[in-house]
């Protein structure tokens, strides 16, 4: 259950947190841009420990609309608020992130030669400035993957979800060191794994990258 609500709750970190930080680039200064960095401010600011109640206080009891815990196998509905609660500071942090980095390169030379010679902007946007600008939120994704799976510790203990985060948290407060120092290691591979893939990709995207390891 941890890597399945950890991987849901990046994705939609990364999915949604990218095109924000688009949007507010584009729109530099502008309303859309406030609008992202202070959903972005708050974001980062409440932590999931905090957010998770307050979801399941709103949209769970006082709305009725989605459980506020257990687990029931095949049931998506129990995965919505856990999954929320757990992308939102992630994808406060891409969208500021992704904002920071596109700016810093549409403002490089080869951008203005791009649009000197009669490209789009759509063209110079997706072809030219956002492969590079991607650099450093795939730099980010290591951490913020640590930071989705230990988060997912507190979150499935909210929400009652059963998974390695919940039986960590379990193991600990029952002395169970051989299951804690288990977990521990299986979380230190992921993060691990996840890194080295982070790391590839950003060669992919970045020629300087490559020429570096030569």
């Amino acid at each position: 259950m941890s890597l399945t609500l950890g991987g849901i709750a990046l994705l939609l970190a990364v999915g949604l947190g990218v095109p924000l930080g688009i949007e507010a680039a584009v729109h530099a200064h502008g309303a859309k841009d406030r609008a992202v960095l202070a959903l972005a401010a708050i974001g980062i600011a409440v932590p999931a420990y905090v957010t998770a109640p307050l979801l399941a206080l709103v949209f769970g009891v006082h709305l009725h609309w989605l459980p506020v815990a257990g687990w029931e196998r095949g049931t998506v509905r129990d995965l919505v608020l856990p999954v929320v609660a757990l992308a939102l500071p992630t994808l406060a942090y891409i969208a500021r992130l992704m904002r920071a980095s596109l700016l810093e390169v549409l403002k490089l030379p080869y951008i203005r030669t791009a649009q000197a010679k009669g490209l789009s902007a759509r063209a110079v946007l997706l072809r030219h400035a956002l492969p590079p600008a991607l650099v450093p939120v795939l730099g980010y994704l290591g951490p913020a993957a640590a930071a989705v799976l230990t988060g997912s510790l507190v979150v499935e203990t909210i929400f009652g979800l059963p998974g390695m985060g919940r039986f960590l948290v379990q193991g600990a407060l029952n002395r169970d060191y051989t299951l804690v120092m288990g977990k521990v290691i299986v979380y230190a591979v992921l993060v691990l794994g996840l890194n080295l893939g982070t790391d590839l990709l950003q060669a992919l995207l970045d020629p300087r990258l490559r020429r570096a390891e030569r």
